[in-house]
C-alpha cells in the first residue's frame, strides 16, 4: 500500500510573524499546500515559486526548505517523479541549516516515500522514515510520530518484511483512533488489508480494504483520491491472488478510471509548465553563484599578480647586483660569456623547434579545413540523393561513395586528434555516465563489422561497478571504438570480448580494469612495440583493412591522459588482448553538483527563418536541403555585405555564417552586424577546428560554432537553444 503523508502540514495554523514579508511567504505556502491537497498542481507550483523567491530574499532556510519540499511533491505527483529528488535534497539541506525539527520530519518522510514508491528501494527509504520518527519523538509531536510509523510499516510491507512492519502499524492504533482526520485512518486500514491478505486471512483483509475505500470516498477531488487509487489497485491484487478474478477486474477498472481522472493529461501539462519556470530560476541561481565565485577568484588573481610583480622587480634588482659582482671577476666573466653563448644556441634551437611545430600545426589545420569543405558537400549530396531516391538505398556505388567520404573524414579527425594530444590541448571532462550503457552503444555501432567478418561480439561486465561514475566518457568511448573496431577488423570467424571489472576502491575513486580480447591473427613479439607508433601498420597485405595507422597511437595517449598505461598480450594465430585500468569518481555530492547544472530542454516545433551566408554553391545546396527537409524557411546569400543588408530589412531567427569567404570573411561580417546593433544569434558553420577560432569568434559576437560536416540534429539543438535564450 502506497503511503504519501506529504502535504497536510501546510494547512495548519500560521505562526504570528512580525515582518510582513515573512507573513506573506508563509501565506503563499499555506495557499500552495491547499492547492496541492485539492490536486491543483499548477496553482500550487506557482505559489510555491513565489514563496521560494521571497524566502531567498529573506535568506530564511525554514521557508526555503518548505518551498522546495512542496515543489518536489507537486513535480513527483503530477509529471516527473525523477526530477522531484533534487528538490527534496535541497529541502533537506536547508532544513538541516535551519535546525527546525518539524521541517526535517516532513522532508525525511517525503524522501522515504520517493525511494519506496518511485524506486522500490526500501533499504534507502527506511532510514529516512526512522530519521523523521526520531525528530517527531524529539519534539513530542504525536501526529507526526503516527504518520512516521505508518510510513515505516508500509516500507517494511513493501520489502516483504510483514512482521517487522506490523509492530510499527499496531503501535499507531490508539493515535489513529483519536485522530480527527480521515487520511491516517485510510492508510491504517489499507495497511491492515495488505497485512491480512499476506497472511491469507481474506475476510479480515476485505473488511479493512472496504473500510479504507469508504473513508476515501468521503473526500472528493482532493489528495485522498490519489491514495484511493492505490487502495483499489491493492484490493484488485488481493482478489487476483485468491482467484476471484471478476472482483479483481472490477477494482482494477475503478483503479484505472480514478487514476485517469486524477492524473489527467491537462492537469499534468499545466503543472509541467509551472514547474519549468522554477527549474529555469534554479539554474539561474546556480549561474549567479558561479559568477560570485568567479568575481572572488578574479580579485584574488589581481592581488596575486601584484605580489608576483613586486617579486619580479626585487628579483631583477638582485640579478643586477649579482651581474655587477660577476663583471669584476675575470674568471666569472669568462664563465658568463660561455653560458651566454650556450643560451643563445639553445634559444635558436628552441625558436627553430617552435617554428617547426607552428608549421606542422598550420599544415594540419589547413589540410583539415581544405578536406572538410568538399567532404561536407560529398556527404551532404550523398544524403540528399538517398533521401530523394529511396530505390538507391542499397546501391553499392552510392554506399561506396558514402563510405569513402566518411573514411576520409575519419582520417582528417585522426590527424587532428594526434596533433592536439601532442600539443597538450586536450583536457579530460567530468561527466556523469554509465559504463554498461557506453559499452553497449559502442558494441551496437560496430555490429556491422562483426557481421561482415562473421564474428561474435560479447561483453562481460562486473555488477559491482557503480551505476553512475564521473569522468570523460567521450575519451573513454574513443578508446573502446579504436580497440574494438581494430579487433573486429583483424578477426574472422572468431570472437571479440569487451570486459569491465572492478579492480579496487580508494576513497571515492573506483578503479575499473577494462579489456578487449579477440581470437584474431595476433601480433608477433617483435612488432608489439611498433603498433603504438604513429602511421605504423604491421605487414599489411592486399585486401586487409586500410587505415591511417593512428588508432592505437591515439589509444595509448588517451589512456595516459587518464593516468594509466595500456598492456598488450598477443600470440600469432591465437589472438590479442589489450587491457588497462582507469579510476573514476563515484562521489554522490559531486554527481549532484553536475546534475544541477544540466540545462533545461526548451526545444520547440516552431518553424524558424534562417539566413545562410555561404559562398560555396555545393555547400549552399546541402545546407538548404538539410534545413528545408526539417521545415525551416531558408534564405541563401553568398556575400557578407548582402547578409548585412538583409538583416537590416528583414527579420531572421538565426544566421548560419561561413568563415572563409572571399569578399569579406565571416568574422568581419559578424563584427559589422554587431556594430549596427543587430542581435540576431550567429552560428559559425565552418571547416576550421573549433579551438583555433573560438577566441576570435567570441570577440566578434558569434554565439556558437559547428564544424562541417555535422549531424543535422546537433545543428537543430544549437538553433533551438540560442532562440530560446
Amino acid at each position: 500500500m502506497k503511503t504519501l503523508f506529504c502535504g497536510l502540514w501546510l494547512l495548519g495554523s500560521l505562526m504570528t510573524l512580525a515582518q510582513p514579508a515573512l507573513k506573506s511567504a508563509e501565506q503563499s505556502l499555506q495557499q500552495a499546500g491547499t492547492a496541492f491537497y485539492n490536486l491543483d498542481g499548477e496553482k500550487s507550483l506557482q505559489l510555491s515559486h513565489k514563496a521560494l523567491s521571497q524566502a531567498y530574499a529573506l535568506k530564511n532556510d525554514v521557508l526555503m526548505s518548505k518551498a522546495y519540499n512542496l515543489i518536489g511533491l507537486n513535480i513527483e505527483e503530477f509529471y516527473d517523479p525523477n526530477k522531484a529528488l533534487k528538490y527534496y535534497q535541497k529541502a533537506l539541506e536547508h532544513a538541516k541549516l535551519s535546525q527546525n525539527d518539524s521541517v526535517k520530519i516532513w522532508v525525511n518522510n517525503n524522501l522515504g516515500n520517493w525511494y519506496s514508491y518511485r524506486k522500490n528501494d526500501f533499504q534507502k527509504s527506511i532510514p529516512y522514515y526512522k530519521e523523521g520518527l526520531r525528530n517527531a519523538e524529539k519534539i513530542n509531536d504525536w501526529v507526526e510520530v503516527m504518520y512516521a510509523k505508518l510510513s515505516i510499516a508500509g516500507a517494511y510491507f513493501g520489502a516483504n518484511r510483514f512482521q517487522e512492519g506490523y509492530v510499527f502499524l499496531k503501535s499507531t492504533e490508539a493515535d489513529v483512533n483519536r485522530s480527527q482526520d480521515d487520511e491516517p485512518k485510510l492508510h491504517y486500514h489499507a495497511l491492515l488489508g495488505s497485512y491480512y491478505s499476506h497472511l491469507g486471512q481474506y475476510l479480515k483483509a476485505e473488511f479493512h480494504y472496504e473500510k479504507a475505500i469508504e473513508l476515501g470516498k468521503k473526500n472528493k477531488d482532493n489528495l485522498l483520491d490519489a491514495y484511493l487509487i492505490d487502495v483499489y489497485n491493492d484490493f484488485s491484487d488481493h482478489y487476483k491472488r485468491n482467484g476471484q478474478y471478476e472482483k479483481a477486474l472490477n477494482y482494477l477498472t475503478l483503479y484505472k478510471d480514478l487514476k485517469e481522472k486524477v492524473y489527467n493529461e491537462e492537469r499534468s501539462k499545466k503543472a509541467k509548465i509551472a514547474g519549468s519556470q522554477i527549474e529555469i530560476d534554479e539554474y539561474q541561481r546556480q549561474i549567479d553563484k558561479i559568477e560570485g565565485e568567479k568575481t572572488k577568484q578574479s580579485q584574488f588573481l589581481k592581488e596575486s599578480k601584484l605580489i608576483v610583480l613586486l617579486f619580479v622587480i626585487i628579483l631583477f634588482i638582485l640579478l643586477l647586483l649579482l651581474f655587477s659582482l660577476y663583471k669584476n671577476n675575470a674568471f666569472r666573466e669568462k664563465t658568463f660569456t660561455e653560458l651566454k653563448d650556450a643560451y643563445a644556441e639553445l634559444q635558436l634551437a628552441k625558436e627553430k623547434a617552435e617554428e617547426a611545430s607552428q608549421l606542422k600545426t598550420q599544415f594540419v589545420s589547413t589540410i583539415s579545413h581544405e578536406l572538410r569543405t568538399p567532404l561536407y558537400g560529398v556527404v551532404g549530396i550523398t544524403n540528399i540523393i538517398l533521401d530523394e531516391h529511396k530505390e538507391l538505398a542499397h546501391s553499392p556505388h552510392l554506399n561506396s561513395l558514402k563510405f569513402s567520404a566518411r573514411y576520409l573524414l575519419s582520417l582528417v579527425n585522426d590527424l587532428l586528434q594526434i596533433n592536439k594530444i601532442e600539443e597538450n590541448k586536450i583536457t579530460l571532462e567530468h561527466m556523469i555516465f554509465n559504463i554498461p550503457d557506453e559499452i553497449s552503444t559502442i558494441v551496437d555501432s560496430l555490429e556491422f563489422i562483426a557481421i561482415k567478418n562473421n564474428n561474435k561480439l560479447q561483453t562481460e561486465l562486473d555488477p559491482a561497478i557503480p551505476e553512475f561514475l564521473i569522468g570523460d566518457k567521450l575519451r573513454l568511448s574513443q578508446v573502446f571504438m579504436n580497440l574494438v573496431s581494430n579487433a573486429l577488423k583483424f578477426t574472422k570467424d572468431g570472437t571479440v570480448k569487451v570486459s569491465a571489472k572492478l579492480d579496487r576502491i580508494e576513497g571515492s575513486q573506483y578503479f575499473i580494469q577494462f579489456a578487449v580480447a579477440d581470437t584474431g591473427v595476433g601480433i608477433a613479439p617483435e612488432d608489439q612495440k611498433k603498433i603504438f607508433e604513429k602511421f605504423v601498420q604491421i605487414e599489411r597485405k592486399d585486401g586487409d583493412y586500410q587505415g591511417t595507422g593512428l588508432g592505437l597511437s591515439i589509444v595509448q595517449r588517451l589512456v595516459e591522459l587518464f593516468g594509466s598505461t595500456i598492456e598488450l598480450e598477443s600470440e600469432l594465430g591465437k589472438g590479442t588482448t589489450f587491457s588497462f585500468t582507469m579510476g573514476f569518481e563515484a562521489d554522490e555530492t559531486k554527481r549532484n553538483e553536475i546534475l544541477h547544472n544540466i540545462d533545461v530542454d526548451l526545444s520547440t516545433v516552431q518553424v524558424y527563418r534562417i539566413l545562410v551566408v555561404e559562398d560555396n554553391k555545393i555547400n549552399q545546396v546541402v545546407t538548404k536541403k538539410i534545413l528545408e527537409t526539417n521545415h525551416f524557411k531558408c534564405t541563401i546569400l553568398d556575400d557578407g555585405y548582402a547578409a548585412i543588408d538583409a538583416l537590416e530589412s528583414e527579420h531572421y531567427d538565426i544566421v548560419l555564417m561561413d568563415i572563409n569567404m572571399p569578399i569579406i570573411n565571416g568574422f568581419e561580417t559578424t563584427k559589422l552586424i554587431r556594430k549596427k546593433g543587430i542581435q540576431t544569434p550567429v552560428i559559425a558553420l565552418t571547416a576550421f577546428d573549433k579551438q583555433e577560432i573560438m577566441e576570435q569568434a567570441i570577440s566578434v559576437g558569434i554565439n556558437d560554432i559547428i564544424i562541417k560536416p555535422f549531424e543535422p540534429s546537433k545543428l537543430f539543438q544549437v538553433i533551438s537553444n540560442l532562440i530560446e535564450q
